[in-house]
């Protein structure tokens, strides 16, 4: 019955998915170096849901269909502010920090290619971003899923506090 409910929303919103990073490792044998990789992907609908996915394979195309499934078992759903998040926000990963700014209509996604690779396929269209200590993909793009995951709507702090607040225009 699961599986009935997954096929039919793969249906509804087809999942689009890139790889961010391909990683190859090496490994010394008697006859000389034998390698396999590992592939880092990003799958969304770009309208709201997420997901990262990690695959590792003796050959590249076999890791990166194992990390396009493991992305699409871990879609994430997420709050959106029409095309831009609705507040300021800092995701954090081990030694990487990032910063997410909503940013005015017309100014676009500002962010370098792993946490592009996120924002664009959540759904975000303007967005300025700052990471600050390690830059390495992985440790960026979870970065940013925390920080995807840790918005909240303007319903919701009102729901959990249970006091109406008031939005602030920022243009």
């Amino acid at each position: 019955m699961a599986e009935d409910t997954r096929v039919q929303f793969e249906e509804e919103q087809p999942l689009e998915s890139t790889t961010v990073k391909i990683y190859r490792c090496a490994k010394v044998v008697k006859g000389g170096r034998r390698f396999s990789f590992a592939a880092l992907v990003v799958a969304g609908d770009r309208n709201g849901n997420v997901g990262i996915g990690y695959g590792k394979a003796n050959e590249v195309p076999m890791a990166i269909e194992k990390a396009t499934k493991d992305a699409r078992k871990n879609l994430k759903g997420i709050c959106l502010d029409g095309d831009t998040i609705p507040h300021q926000i800092i995701g954090k990963f081990r030694a990487t920090s990032i910063v997410l700014l909503p940013a005015s209509p017309g100014t676009g996604v500002i962010a370098g290619n792993s946490a592009r690779a996120v924002l664009e396929y959540a759904g975000v269209h303007n967005v300025l971003t700052k990471i600050y200590g390690s830059t390495a993909p992985k440790n960026v793009v979870k970065a940013v899923m925390s920080a995807l995951e840790s918005l909240k709507s303007k319903e919701m702090i009102e729901s959990m506090r249970g006091v109406e607040v008031e939005a602030i225009k920022r243009w």
